[in-house]
């Protein structure tokens, strides 16, 4: 299969899937329903993902994509911590509270055995926040932030940039925020951040 042709039909199996899941939550969704609703085989379901799990920990790594790239392109130590994080943080908190991470933590919680639950965990905070911590390190060591531990620096700034919104979000009590919203809260988690961890 060409790469464009596959990208296309992997496309379709997310849109399928995150349909279905949202219809159905994790144990109604069942392979079968989304290689139907993508107009795909269910050979082809599983040949890529394996199972159930792999699919949704697929769908859960690629929407959380952009803001590992973004952490990963500081690793190098040549970049300003700050400017990343700046871009970091707007990336961040459309992916939470976009539609596609809504649907999946309604899911986890609904989902009584933790499945879902767990790699929602495993492919998306815990791939990410060793990054976020090491990210503030550099910053620690350029002199931008002052002392405190790497947990303590990476739970800060996600408590200022994220707050309540997220779960106001999962239990439909708070709509989408627009991109002038996202950029504001952004500005200020790394400014009290700052103020928190002063320099010097």
């Amino acid at each position: 299969m060409k790469a464009e042709t596959k990208e296309t039909r992997r496309a379709q199996i997310e849109s399928a899937a995150y349909q279905i899941l949202e219809e159905k939550g994790f144990t109604g969704a069942s392979m079968l329903s989304i290689a139907k609703r993508a107009k795909c085989s269910n050979e082809t379901l599983y040949n890529w993902y394996g199972d159930k799990t792999g699919l949704f920990r697929d769908l859960i790594t690629r929407n959380a994509a952009d803001v590992r790239a973004i952490l990963q392109e500081a690793q190098d130590g040549t970049t300003d911590p700050l400017a990343v994080l700046e871009r970091f943080g707007p990336a961040l908190l459309h992916m939470l509270v976009g539609p596609r991470a809504v649907t999946l933590n309604r899911a986890a919680a609904a989902e009584p055995t933790g499945a879902l639950g767990a790699v929602l965990a495993q492919a998306g905070r815990d791939s990410v926040f060793p990054l976020l911590s090491e990210l503030l390190q550099q910053a620690q060591r350029a002199g931008q932030l002052g002392p405190g531990s790497a947990q303590d620096l990476a739970e800060t700034y996600l408590g200022f940039l994220v707050g309540d919104l997220q779960i106001r979000r999962v239990v439909a009590r708070a709509p989408e925020p627009d991109t002038q919203e996202i950029t504001r809260r952004a500005t200020r988690a790394a400014q009290s951040l700052q103020r928190v961890f002063p320099a010097g």
